[in-house]
């Protein structure tokens, strides 16, 4: 039994530490202008917001649509302002600095069977 108990604690620990790494493998791909990196967590589809266009894109049509954008901005840095979860979603608040300017950045993923997916990206000019 007590086994039992340890195992399903581990399995408990495990998971979590998955749902938690999605989230923070997003956050070191922005601070590397990563958007290959980033596109792996896409939903089949993704919002991505930014100040001179916004639209919904496929997969591939939206890591392009990223690769552009930090191409054009090329990344100094990224710093977390608010992090959080709520009912198997996660989002992160945070300062993208680029050679071009600032963006206040949120990220925006659900949880879709086992796997956190990125929905929505937004990049506003601060």
């Amino acid at each position: 039994m007590k086994r039992f108990f340890t195992l399903l604690t581990v399995g408990a620990l495990l998971s979590s530490f998955t749902f938690f790494s999605s989230i923070e493998e997003v956050i070191t791909a922005l601070k590397a202008g990563n958007a290959t990196e980033i596109a792996r967590f896409f939903d089949n589809t993704v919002e991505i917001n930014m100040p001179d266009k916004s639209n919904s894109y496929s997969k591939s049509q939206g890591e392009l649509v990223l690769r552009d954008f930090f191409s054009t901005n090329v990344v100094k840095s990224f710093t977390v302002n608010h992090k959080g979860e709520n009912a198997g979603s996660q989002f992160c608040i945070g300062t993208l600095v680029t050679k071009s300017g600032a963006y206040r950045t949120t990220v925006f993923m659900k949880l879709k069977g086992d796997k956190q997916l990125l929905q929505t990206i937004t990049f506003e000019r601060q």
